[in-house]
């Protein structure tokens, strides 16, 4: 049995250690907000925080993260400063990829609360999005950085 702290619950599951963390949240724990990709970590739509640092869930093996804490979309308040930008902003199109968007973004933040835009750009760079929402997604970025105002 592999145990898991995600969004301060713990959880267990009952796979291999290999397994990718995405297949465990999204098919054994149900948490479907972390969505898959491309399955080779290089899109980043299923980003989540292992420590608080973005992490490729399906390039993670489940085994190494018992003891760490994980966090999911789904643990990021409703009322989230990015949350209440990218609707604000009315980033998603599609939206698939919007919670590794998220995801990665509420890392930056937490590390670097006024980004730059050159420092934005960089650290979304690999977050993929076939709709190209770059320019309203750098701008909730944004938004969310200063508390809500233009």
């Amino acid at each position: 049995m592999i145990r898991l702290d995600i969004n301060g619950k713990s959880y267990t599951a009952d796979v291999a250690p290999d397994v990718p963390l995405l297949w465990v949240i999204r098919e054994k724990l149900q948490l479907t907000g972390t969505k898959f990709g491309c399955g080779i970590g290089m899109c980043g739509s299923c980003t989540v925080h292992i420590d608080g640092q973005p992490q490729r869930s399906c390039q993670t093996a489940v085994g190494s993260v018992q003891g760490k804490k994980i966090t999911t979309i789904e643990g990021l308040p409703e009322d989230h400063p990015l949350k209440k930008a990218w609707v604000q902003e009315q980033v998603p199109q599609c939206g698939y990829c919007q919670p590794g968007q998220i995801m990665q973004a509420a890392a930056l933040l937490a590390r670097d609360p006024r980004p730059s835009d050159a420092k934005i750009i960089e650290h979304m760079n690999g977050n993929l999005c076939r709709c190209g929402t770059y320019p309203k997604i750098k701008s909730a970025i944004r938004l969310a950085s200063t508390g809500g105002k233009k």
